[in-house]
């Protein structure tokens, strides 16, 4: 759905309130004693002391950014979407006349995982896409040649009016429209989709990235302009218009992003809500032609849009009628590259690697099996996370996870109903808001339909137009119907969860759902603290700084009386303060707390919930103390280890700038310092590193 983003928690999962002890071992799994460092005192570094044997022993991979639980279990997810890729890829492959082709009697609702006739369409989808991906012998004889018709239609345009009559089939050709406008949840009324327009167009990945005068800033633009004009020369300029080309690309996209809005401002819910007639919209961007540009996205009628960033649309609107022809022929030439590039020979691949590893640190590319591997898992998301979850996810699996969300629920409704800050009549909405959260479990209900999409053998740069060509069509043929709250937003095989405000959903995919994160041998207190804690962490991005602004019904509605509203902020406030304080890499680089905000929020108050599930899931049970750890002591390791992680200093750099989420160490050693229970745990004392002083303790839920 666009432009709607899902909130990524970058965690998710798991299960069972049932006892585990008739299934684990005599000795429970989950804390390996092996990856603690005892020598680092508790209240003093938790994440030291829960990871620091593994943080010694463990190095990042040479293709990564980071290393951590996420990347073990997605690696072994990947894995398995290999297997299912390359069986795919070795079946005898169909009449060349039909092979991928449309299916002319499509199943258009498949409720289960056993429908042969679309299961065997689809692994013949499956199996063109990867097939045309991993031809590398194919897309070294091609070069870019399968580019040069665009780049032609690009190199025609020559006069203002054109551009503006080109830029419509430009985006619906490669997505090349400095700005993005597609259906998508209408925030005020969420029984409605609504077109969303926002702003978009920048290369770097983010603004201040260009606005800056800070060493990093410098650095990272004049990479820029090298790789703009690299990209320029492998696609036929020589080095001087290559180099002029890239200036024109660098100052086009710097008077962009001054009038782009921040991040932090973007977390409010009301500030990117404008919503306008689309006549309204028109005349305050005269030199855009929006009926020309809707149409060639295969558009259905509409007269209302929701402008998230005015200011954007007008700065803009002036830039396409006064910036030089042959600067915007640079921008959309260069675009066109890079959204291409992956599909390229191995010289566009390789440029493409170099100038992304100023960000992430990674030292050399992933094989191109792997890359492949998720390029069809991004392509045909549910075609392959309907084989993924035959192999890997069952209905106890799920059933398990129900329950396990269901302990939670209960978990957060007791804290509702005893928080003593607020009132009665808020505390009414915010338990129906509860009460109306849907889980989603593991897949879909009803797997996508993939009979339109035509996937065939040949150029791969081909098969990506094919795909995006099929997921604009099917988001714009949702306009003006009635919202399908089956969808998913992340395939089965996703390592993350995500909470959807405007469908007041949160959502767990097979992916997560499993070992290190679940482990149906490991003890109760364990996995409430690794998977039920981001459960918990789903649930509490329902009221967090921004989904608390949303009401039960997925509207953006202001249910919250002033005095609740300015105690929560008091105690959010706490929160940004800590954050802002942690830093990262060098004593400089910070977290940003507001940026972090919702995030910091969630975890703080999924551990609290989970914590309390915990103890009601452990009533009458035997309270087992393991390799010398209680219960709780075993909960707050469970939340540790899930978060150890490894990272390069120039991923960690490009997280604090662009990134909702804070870094491992202080998702883990942040939340626990606000946490009286945390305290208790691990006999920790006020004054001790890991115990916050009581006036700067946030408490939320």
């Amino acid at each position: 759905m666009v432009p709607f983003r899902p909130r990524l928690a970058l965690a998710a999962l798991a299960l069972a309130t049932a006892p585990l002890a008739a299934q684990a071992p005599t000795r429970p799994r989950g804390i390996d004693p092996a990856n603690l460092d005892t020598t680092c005192a508790a209240c003093e570094n938790f994440f030291q002391y829960a990871n620091g044997g593994w943080l010694k022993k463990t190095q990042i991979p040479p293709a990564y950014a980071r290393w951590g639980s996420f990347n073990e279990l997605q690696d072994k997810n990947e894995a398995v979407l290999r297997e299912i890729a390359q069986a795919a890829a070795a079946q005898p492959r169909p009449d060349a006349r039909t092979a991928g082709r449309p299916d002319r009697q499509a199943v258009r609702t498949v409720p289960a995982v056993d429908d042969r006739n679309s299961t065997r369409a689809n692994v013949q989808r499956i199996g063109a896409f990867y097939r045309s991906c991993v031809d590398s012998a194919a897309l070294e004889a091609a070069g870019i040649t399968p580019l040069k018709p665009l780049l032609a239609r690009i190199d025609g345009i020559q006069t203002h009016e054109q551009l503006a009559r080109e830029l419509g089939a430009l985006e619906a050709e490669a997505g090349l429209a400095p700005f993005g406008a597609g259906p998508g949840p209408d925030a005020k009324n969420s029984s409605a989709l609504i077109v969303n327009a926002s702003q978009g167009g920048l290369g770097l990945p983010d603004r201040d990235l260009y606005l800056k005068d800070d060493a990093r800033s410098r650095q990272v633009r004049d990479a820029y302009l090298a790789h703009i004009a690299r990209y320029a020369e492998l696609a036929g300029a020589d080095a001087s218009t290559a180099k002029a080309d890239a200036e024109r690309v660098l100052a086009l996209e710097t008077r962009m992003a001054r009038a782009y809005m921040g991040r932090v401002e973007m977390r409010n819910p009301n500030a990117v809500y404008n919503k306008m007639s689309l006549a309204d919209f028109q005349k305050m961007t005269p030199h855009i032609d929006w009926a020309a540009y809707f149409k060639a996205q295969g558009a259905p009628a509409f007269t209302e849009v929701n402008v998230r960033q005015p200011a954007y649309f007008r700065a803009v609107d002036s830039l396409l009628a006064a910036e030089p022809v042959e600067s915007w022929r640079a921008y959309l030439r260069y675009h066109a590259v890079d959204g291409a590039a992956g599909a390229l020979s191995s010289a566009f691949v390789n440029e493409a690697f170099r100038f992304g590893a100023l960000f992430s640190g990674a030292r050399e590319q992933q094989p191109r099996e792997k890359r492949c591997t998720g390029s069809t898992n991004g392509a045909l998301g549910e075609a392959v996370g309907q084989e993924y979850v035959r192999r890997t996810f069952t209905e106890q699996d799920k059933r398990r996870a129900l329950a396990m969300v269901e302990n939670l629920r209960g978990a957060l409704r007791a804290r509702i109903d005893a928080a003593a800050w607020m009132s009665d009549s808020t505390k009414r909405e915010a338990l129906a808001k509860l009460a109306a959260f849907t889980p989603k479990i593991g897949y879909p209900d009803r797997w996508r339909d993939y009979s339109a999409l035509d996937v065939r053998d040949g150029p791969y740069l081909l098969n990506l137009k094919r795909v995006q060509d099929f997921n604009r069509a099917r988001n714009w043929a949702k306009l003006g119907k009635p919202i399908d709250k089956t969808e998913w937003a992340m395939t089965p095989p996703t390592v993350n969860a995500y909470y959807n405000p405007s469908w007041n959903e949160i959502v767990f995919p097979a992916g997560i759902l499993q070992a290190p994160f679940y482990d149906p041998q490991a003890d109760d207190a364990v996995n409430y603290g690794a998977m039920g804690a981001v459960i918990g962490h789903e649930m509490s991005h329902g009221f967090d700084d921004q989904g608390r602004q949303y009401d039960s019904k997925g509207n953006l509605r202001d249910w919250w009386t002033p005095a609740d509203a300015a105690k929560y902020r008091a105690e959010a406030q706490k929160v940004v303060e800590q954050f802002d304080a942690y830093t990262v890499v060098d004593s400089v680089t910070k977290v940003n707390g507001q940026l972090t905000l919702g995030e910091n929020i969630a975890d703080l108050g999924g551990l609290t919930i989970a914590y309390h599930a915990m103890q009601k899931a452990l009533e009458g049970k035997p309270r087992r103390t393991i390799d010398g750890f209680t219960p709780e002591q075993r909960f707050f390791l469970g939340w540790a280890q899930a978060w150890r992680q490894l990272q390069r200093d120039e991923a960690a750099r490009s997280q604090v700038q662009t990134d909702p989420h804070a870094p491992g160490i202080w998702r883990v050693n942040g939340p626990l310092g606000n946490m009286p229970e945390f305290k208790a745990a691990f006999g920790c004392k006020e004054g001790d590193k890991m115990v916050r002083p009581a006036a700067q303790r946030a408490q939320i839920w």
